[in-house]
């Protein structure tokens, strides 16, 4: 088989079953640890999702330590304290507005895409959407590499952006806890819609 031939051969029931239909989120964590190294190669993963112009303006903290855990769990909702608090790993996935200032280098094709960005209205649109698309990679990157995810959106994003990226460019978009989940504390799953409910063939 060629190697034009394998790109588009799909994957195996394996492979789909660990991204999508038997990847569950998960609300307890084991306390099995996540090192540097498997956060690293998450990135070295999930960087390569595509996005408008190469703009990849999404910017992650991933939050280890005690110390940074208890400032972030001060800003969660009561119901994502616990989760928060027992994940080995909780990224806070941000969006950088002036993400325009790295095309030069990000978007070498376009000689003029720094000026025509940063002349733009819209950028925080153009940010948020882009960076919603790489924290979907981050999630299925996990995934593939064996982890679990929690992703959250209870907190106070006012709180965060001043606890963690003050005096950036950069606004909070969504947590997403990273670990080993606890199956035992998983609900049923719940069901999705079909197809004829959720689209159309046009």
């Amino acid at each position: 088989m060629s190697a034009a031939d394998e790109r588009h051969q799909p994957l195996d029931a394996h492979a789909l079953d660990r991204l999508f239909r038997a990847a569950r989120t998960y609300p307890a964590w084991t306390d099995r640890p996540v090192s540097d190294d498997q956060l690293r190669a998450l990135y070295e993963l999930f960087k390569w999702g595509p996005t408008t112009m190469n703009t990849v303006p999404a910017r992650v903290l991933f939050v280890k330590s005690a110390e940074q855990k208890a400032r972030l769990v001060e800003c969660v909702t009561p119901g994502n304290v616990e989760k928060t608090k027992t994940a080995p790993v909780t990224a806070i996935i941000g969006y950088d507005v002036e993400f325009y200032e790295h095309l030069p280098v990000l978007a070498p094709h376009k000689a003029d895409a720094r000026d025509t960005y940063a002349a733009r209205t819209d950028n925080e649109k153009t940010a948020l959407r882009n960076g919603s698309l790489q924290g979907g990679y981050l999630i299925l990157a996990a995934r593939a590499l064996g982890l679990d995810i929690g992703p959250m959106a209870g907190f106070d994003h006012a709180k965060v952006d001043a606890a963690f990226w003050a005096g950036t460019p950069v606004k909070t978009n969504f947590l997403c806890n990273i670990g080993y989940g606890d199956a035992s504390k998983l609900r049923a799953r719940a069901p999705r819609l079909s197809f004829d409910e959720a689209c159309r063939i046009i």
